[in-house]
């Protein structure tokens, strides 16, 4: 089906859907911090969870407000649709696998991640991806407007998720979500210029 021109009731409708998806991945997420304060003891807090709990929470915001830029696109097609559902599903899914449903037959939530690190970094690496069809399908301004340290995050993030597979080092898993917030602190700094 070829893209149509956008009708005025269009990108509100296609925002409140990707909104619904993310607001359930920062409802998992906000539900599983609720339960740590709220039952300290029955699960052990894990630095690699935790760091890994705040990046997700900080990248499903970022998203959010990103898809903001959306509103230029003068055509639409389903196919554009269900590719932004499909990335906001993927970040859903991370938010997902750090607070599963039952981690009875695991030793907390720090065994569970490193057990099944395979998916979630999968879906990080996903999201690497996807994030660069995001920007280009917002026209080739809002591509510019990131300069040369944007290009370098795709290569980056990959190296980093193919160790996060392939490796269980609890020192790699420390540092790997130490260095995603710091990217997405810098982001936050050099276009939202939110310290300034």
């Amino acid at each position: 089906m070829d893209p149509q021109p956008i009708h005025p009731e269009l990108f509100p409708h296609i925002r409140i859907v990707m909104g619904m998806v993310i607001g359930l991945g920062i409802t998992r997420l906000l539900m599983g911090v609720a339960g740590l304060i709220q039952h300290p003891n029955r699960n052990k807090p894990s630095t690699v969870h935790l760091l890994w709990v705040g990046s997700i929470l900080v990248e499903l915001v970022l998203f959010w407000w990103w898809e903001f830029a959306l509103f230029q696109i003068n055509s639409w097609s389903f196919g554009l649709f269900f590719f932004l559902i499909f990335y906001a599903v993927t970040l859903f899914l991370m938010a997902a696998l750090l607070f599963p449903d039952n981690i009875t037959e695991y030793a907390g939530y720090e065994d569970f991640f490193l057990k099944r690190r395979k998916w979630f970094f999968g879906l990080l690496a996903a999201t690497f991806v996807f994030d660069s069809i995001d920007t280009l399908i917002k026209g080739a301004e809002h591509w510019e407007r990131f300069g040369p340290d944007y290009f370098l995050q795709v290569p980056f993030g990959l190296v980093l998720c193919a160790l996060g597979i392939w490796s269980a080092s609890r020192r790699l898993h420390i540092a790997i979500p130490a260095l995603h917030i710091g990217y997405q602190l810098y982001w936050i700094i050099k276009v939202f210029n939110t310290m300034t």
